[in-house]
């Protein structure tokens, strides 16, 4: 199972990163409390180990400013939280051979089921708002299970989970199995990335076994 750590802004974010070694981290450039800048993430970036992906995380963004994090490789990855559509995420396409993840805000089964036609690499179900600490109806997920049995398929592609989780739930969210747990705020104290909060949910999430809800 894999992991993506979101968020980061600190160099003690990075080195964090670098000791545990999730799969992916996040640079958010929307506005939030973790934002940061060009110029941050590129310093970031130069310091974190090269076997780490870095997702750029966009609200509605500049099309040209997140061109250029990727021809400057500041982020490897593209991630889209805002009302991109598909003509926007064809246009990156044409333009970079970045992956892209374009998130889904999950009001129901149906929202989940038919992410299958967004023209994105990947799939992020997060909460209805982009909650900060808050989880969707996990429900959702189980009907889905039921109305398509072979779920992982009706995306033709891989999916990430996100959206409130942390150490209390990261156990129940594994079994869904998704291809990657994406995690902020729950791998935080006080509003600051910790290390002991990190390195438990990475643990737990590197060595799942697989346990089909």
């Amino acid at each position: 199972m894999k992991i993506k750590t979101c968020g980061l802004f600190r160099e003690e974010d990075i080195n964090y990163a670098n000791k545990l070694k999730p799969n992916y981290i996040g640079f958010v450039f929307a506005e939030s409390k973790r934002k940061v800048k060009f110029e941050e993430a590129c310093n970031l970036k130069n310091k974190l180990d090269k076997e780490i992906k870095a997702v750029g995380v966009f609200v509605n963004d500049n099309f040209d400013f997140i061109l250029n994090l990727i021809k400057d490789k500041i982020i490897d990855i593209i991630q889209l939280h805002g009302s991109e559509d598909n003509d926007f995420i064809d246009n990156l396409k044409i333009k970079t051979n970045s992956k892209i993840i374009k998130s889904v805000a999950v009001e129901n089964e149906n929202s989940i089921l038919e992410s299958v036609n967004i023209f994105s690499d990947f799939i992020l179900l997060d909460n209805l708002k982009c909650e900060v600490g808050k989880t969707f109806n996990w429900n959702y997920l189980k009907e889905a299970f039921k109305l398509n049995k072979n779920f992982k398929n009706i995306f033709n592609k891989k999916y990430f989970l996100a959206g409130g989780l942390n150490k209390e739930n990261i156990n129940e969210a594994l079994k869904f199995n998704p291809y990657c747990v994406d995690l902020s705020g729950g791998l935080e104290t006080d509003g600051i990335k910790d290390f002991d909060k990190m390195k438990y949910i990475i643990n737990i999430t590197k060595n799942y076994k697989e346990e089909r809800i």
